[in-house]
Order: structure tokens, then sequence, then C-alpha cells
């Protein structure tokens, strides 16, 4: 079996849409691809009613949290998406997304990028935005060659020039509102040092402590020595080991299934889980 648990459409910062996404998937030759979309379940519809033959889809999303002023992600699978807690929590997140991209835009104005609102509402189209879209307005603009390149201290990265906060769930919160909504937690590419400051491997003993399930260990933003460090620490944590993509369509040179994870870890994670069931293809339109 080959599966990819962190996928990305355009309900947030993807350019495949989520029919495209589970289409590709398939063709891809996944057997089971989750759909994460930042701080959203509006993909999941889509995704379900496309879903071919053949093909799994695990719902889910990637919540954006913030620990000791470190800016982390956390991918839930397989939760109630209606269970009010967590709800509430995911429409606080994404309703601070507008004013903060917006700020971003005002701050990029200061320093001579000529970026408009409008620019990035359009590159958005409607999903949940967030600073890839605006990376890619300066990408459009020829501010920088690609998103990544937007990803430094010079513009967009944590700290960065046209850096803004925005509202982000303490991680135990968050873990206890999942855990809530009968959901599964992993802690999103936990050492991805090229996205900024990370998370300490003391706070991840406590996050285990507190219920983490696993550690996203093979991603692109981990080099060898790094997951086989992760690995380790998994192992003492008594933490599940995943692998993903991290696909974003063509924002990420990214491609489906360049990471997966292990067979008998998916079928802990859907054991564990008790809010939804992995959805099987029945063959979609």
């Amino acid at each position: 079996m080959r599966i990819d648990l962190h996928c990305h459409s355009t309900a947030s910062d993807g350019t495949d849409t989520p029919a495209e996404l589970v289409r590709n998937a398939a063709a891809a030759g996944l057997d089971v691809v989750a759909l994460t979309d930042h701080d959203t379940t509006r993909g999941y519809a889509e995704a379900i009613a496309a879903l071919p033959a053949g093909l799994t889809l695990v719902t889910g999303a990637e919540l954006s949290c913030r620990v000791d002023g470190v800016s982390m992600h956390m991918l839930a699978y397989l939760f109630d998406p209606e269970e009010p807690g967590l709800l509430a929590e995911r429409e606080l997140v994404r309703d601070d997304r507008v004013p903060r991209a917006q700020g971003m835009v005002a701050r990029l104005n200061e320093l001579g990028v000529p970026v408009t609102w409008e620019q990035v509402e359009r590159i958005a189209a409607g999903g949940s935005v967030g600073r890839p879209h605006v990376a890619t307005a300066l990408v459009e603009l020829g501010v920088v060659p690609t998103v990544s390149d937007a990803f430094t201290e010079e513009w967009l990265a944590d700290g960065g020039r046209a850096f803004v906060e925005k509202h982000e769930t303490d991680p135990f919160e968050a873990i206890r509102l999942v855990k809530g909504a009968g959901g599964v937690a992993v802690f999103a590419h936990p050492a991805a040092v090229k996205r900024g400051r990370t998370v300490p491997e003391s706070v991840i003993a406590e996050l285990a402590a507190a219920g983490l399930d696993g550690i996203e260990v093979d991603h692109m933003d981990h080099d060898g020595d790094t997951r086989a460090r992760l690995r380790g620490l998994a192992g003492e944590l008594g933490l599940l080991v995943t692998g993903s993509s991290d696909y974003h369509g063509s924002r990420k040179t990214v491609s489906l299934g360049a990471y997966t994870t292990d067979p008998e870890v998916y079928g802990e994670i859907t054991r564990r889980a008790t809010g939804a069931f992995p959805v099987p293809g029945a063959g979609g339109a």
C-alpha cells in the first residue's frame, strides 16, 4: 500500500481542487490519501464525490498552532468535523487569516512591493488564505523566483520583514480538542528548520505526555540525519511515525507520494480514531 497522509487543495493553499487532488492521487498510484487543508474541512464533500475506485480518503486538517512563540502545525485525522469545540477553534483561526494576510500586503507595500489585496484574493480563489498565496503574488511580481524563496527573513518567514502574526492554537489545547472530536493528532514536519524556529524536543516530549499520537518524520523538509534523529525520538516517546508529501500542487515541487506512511502505522491511526472513518472510493465523477 502507498499512503500519503498530508495533502492540500484549493480549499486552503493548494492548486488542485479537491476533486483534482483525489484523481491525481489515484493516477500517482496511491492507495490512501489524506486531505489536510489548513484549518478547514471545506474540501471534504467535493473530494468524496470525486473519489475514484481503489483510492481511500482520510479526512483531516492541518491546524495552526504556536507554543513559546514558535509556530507549528498539527495534523488532525479522522475527527468529527461538526464537533463544537474543535469547529469553533478552527473558525477562530480561519477568521484571523484575512486580516493577517491584509497586514502582510500592507507591510510589503511599505517595503516598496506593489502587491495588492485583490491580487492575493484572486490567487486564493476562495480558499483559506495564507502566506503561500502572498508568496505566489511575490512570484508573479518577479520579486522572488519561487514560493519557497519568499519564506525568508527578508520577506515572509516568522519574524521576517513582512511577517504578521495570526491567532494560533496552543498545541496542548489542540491535542485536547482533536481527541475530544475523536481524532488523531500528529505533529507536522517538526524539524523543518528552513521554515524558521522549531519546537525543542523537550516540548515534543511534553506533547507526547499530553496525548500526541505521532510525528511526521519522512518529509521533504527533513534530511536523512534529521529523519533518523526523529525516528529515534519517536521510539523513545512511543509516538507513531508518519511520512507524507505535504503536496500543494504546482505551488511546491514535491509530488504526490514522494514520502509515505507505513501501512501498520496507518492501521493504528484508523484504530485510534472514533470521530470519522476512512472513505473508500466507489468511482467518483
